[in-house]
């Protein structure tokens, strides 16, 4: 839920990033893979790396951004001290692939649980 709530700006990523790092690392890979899972399902694409970089506010030259940018989604298998970066750049393409998603596929209504999360006060 806490990702699909930060992928449709419904946490600020702030928060997301908070949780994230209170998470055990065994935990923060199965997030990670998570994830990469979801981007997969919200059919995220090469083309949208570009923008999930800046929009996630790391570096290009972040080891994750690069492993992305050669349209590798297996971060979860980087070193503990990447896992955060890699935690906001898939929260990021994530968000970009599924907000696609939901005006392409989703804008009439649709029965996934996940699109009908009611914004938080």
């Amino acid at each position: 839920m806490t990702l699909n709530e930060l992928a449709q700006g419904l946490r600020p990523l702030a928060e997301g990033i908070e949780w994230f790092e209170g998470l055990a690392e065994d935990e923060q890979r199965r997030v990670v893979q998570s994830l990469v899972y979801f981007c997969g399902q919200a059919r995220a694409r090469e083309e949208d790396v570009p923008q999930s970089i800046e929009r996630s506010g790391i570096r290009p030259t972040h080891t994750p951004a690069v492993v992305l940018t050669r349209w590798n989604l297996g971060m979860s298998g980087l070193p503990a001290h990447e896992l955060t970066k890699s935690f906001r750049l898939l929260v990021s393409l994530f968000s970009i692939a599924d907000a696609r998603r939901r005006a392409l596929y989703c804008a009439g209504g649709c029965s996934h649980e996940w699109h009908q999360l009611p914004v938080q006060p």
